[in-house]
């Protein structure tokens, strides 16, 4: 009868490949335990990311390529979520309540930034992470009305403010404090001054995520996260067309030079999907986030494309991951936040947390 060793278990194990992390579990740190009684296996696996369903099917492949080894009878193999704080900029810590967070960037306005950081902050959510969402675009907040949240946030001590939630997220933008219609007619330093409030005096609690949407550019609001705000990772968006990608670099620079470590580029209004005869055409060029992420040696995270019912169902505030979680496009949103969350789950973790991690079982 030939004995079974861990490391033959290992070396079955590294030829399963997570499509999110782009690399086998054993490469990336993600096997906890492996223990061998006799011909029967067992492996823990807890990925850095909320996986939701993927977890059975990639706990179902590496129990398959464990029952390959010889001498293996059969295996069982658990796949949970341990989502943790990573590394922030040089001189920040992580805020208390919050393990990560992520800025969403883009270099100009109008490729659908706002629109991705919310799909991304639901379709996190609905991997089985705590979310929250900054809206940070004070001038021109729409987050608000994306995640279908109204009101105002109440203050219970009268210097801290709770945040509203949308779709079970917490919710935090200056679109709560005026109305709106009205106009943010504010000079650099009170826009500064209104972001670090936001981050500092809303009263999170125990969030995986803060996604952030900063406003287009690399001014005054960008530059004051990247100094105040301990960021764990950016995100680029782009569209394919010329003329955003060579803001996009700029967007990119922009995070390098503060320290802030960028998971990859997410390429929006890839293709154009006609919504009678369901045609696909890529009006706005094709191929320019892959080549942008392989130029600065990042990581393309998602090609969503352009769709009507993207825009109607964000303008009616349930964005398609709430309101057809089961179709295509939510599927690619998904795909996308999972490349967001593996990605980070990658980088070097960081301390200060003062909450648990979170670990969700599963086979």
């Amino acid at each position: 009868m030939t004995e079974v060793t861990r490391e033959a278990v290992e070396q079955a194990l590294r030829g399963v490949e997570d499509p999110y992390l782009r690399q086998d579990p054993v490469s990336a740190g993600c096997i906890r335990d492996i223990r061998i009684d006799g011909d029967q296996v067992a492996v823990d696996v807890a990925l850095g990311y909320p996986a939701g369903e993927h977890r059975e099917a990639l706990g179902e492949q590496l129990r398959q390529a464990a029952e390959g080894v010889a001498g293996v009878a059969s295996a069982a193999v658990s796949v949970a979520t341990q989502i943790e704080s990573h590394a922030v900029q040089p001189g920040l810590k992580p805020h208390e309540q919050i393990k990560n967070v992520i800025a969403v960037a883009s270099g100009k306005g109008g490729v659908g930034k706002s629109t991705v950081a919310a799909n991304l902050a639901l379709a996190l959510q609905g991997d089985g992470a705590r979310v929250g969402v900054l809206d940070a675009d004070i001038y021109g907040p729409s987050q608000p009305r994306m995640l279908g949240v109204r009101g105002q946030p109440e203050s219970p001590d009268g210097k801290h403010m709770q945040p509203l939630v949308g779709h079970g997220i917490q919710v935090m933008s200056a679109g709560f404090l005026v109305d709106e219609e009205t106009p943010m007619i504010w000079r650099g330093p009170m826009v500064t001054q209104a972001l670090q409030q936001l981050v500092n005096e809303t009263q999170w609690e125990a969030i995986d995520y803060l996604v952030v949407d900063l406003p287009p550019g690399t001014g005054d609001i960008q530059l004051t996260l990247a100094q105040k705000v301990p960021v764990s990772g950016g995100v680029i968006v782009t569209t394919p067309q010329d003329i955003a990608l060579l803001d996009a670099r700029k967007g990119l620079r922009m995070f390098e030079k503060v320290d802030v470590s960028v998971l990859g580029i997410v390429e929006n209004m890839s293709t154009h999907i006609c919504s009678n005869c369901g045609h696909e055409e890529h009006i706005f060029g094709s191929g320019g986030g892959e080549a942008m992420a392989r130029q600065f040696g990042l990581n393309l995270l998602g090609s969503l494309p352009l769709d009507i019912t993207i825009r109607e169902q964000a303008d009616s505030g349930s964005p398609t991951v709430i309101a057809d979680p089961q179709g295509r496009i939510a599927a690619d949103y998904r795909d996308m936040a999972r490349n967001v969350a593996a990605q980070l789950s990658l980088r070097e973790c960081g301390t200060g947390s003062a909450f648990p991690n979170i670990s969700v079982g599963g086979s």
